[in-house]
């Protein structure tokens, strides 16, 4: 079983539908599923993958289109790719739909938070050093 994005005019992802796998013959007058699914919704209709994210396929097969979306996320054309909405104007979209920061966040086990008028991670003083577990490696 396919799945399929369905987005409106501004390439937001209004619903995901299971369908025919692109590998079958699509109907009469389609040379695919995406065009044949496209003119049933009424709406652009863009293939899939289930098994991907951060431009990975997790079952080790092809990634495609960077991520497996969600309502409310956009397509960007451009780079063929899934991704959520920008949520920081500083950050960056790879090429596997993944927002980036400016600055990578430190990794010295405690929490952080981005401040975006100060472009920078700034410790998060809502949880408290005695409150922090380590977790085990893995």
């Amino acid at each position: 079983m396919a799945h399929y994005a369905i987005v409106d005019e501004n390439n937001v992802v209004t619903t995901i539908i299971s369908g025919a796998e692109e590998d079958s013959t699509p109907p009469t007058g389609f040379d695919n599923w995406e065009a044949f699914y496209t003119d049933f919704m009424g709406a652009t209709a863009l293939r899939c993958s289930w098994n991907t994210y951060k431009g990975e396929h997790k079952a080790g097969g092809t990634a495609f289109r960077g991520n497996y979306p969600a309502k409310g996320w956009i397509y960007n054309a451009s780079k063929d790719v899934f991704h959520i909405p920008q949520f920081h104007a500083s950050w960056t979209l790879d090429d596997n739909g993944v927002w980036n920061p400016p600055t990578a966040m430190p990794l010295d086990g405690k929490p952080y938070i981005w401040d975006e008028d100060n472009t920078e991670w700034v410790r998060d003083t809502n949880i408290a050093d005695e409150d922090l577990i380590e977790l085990p490696d893995l």
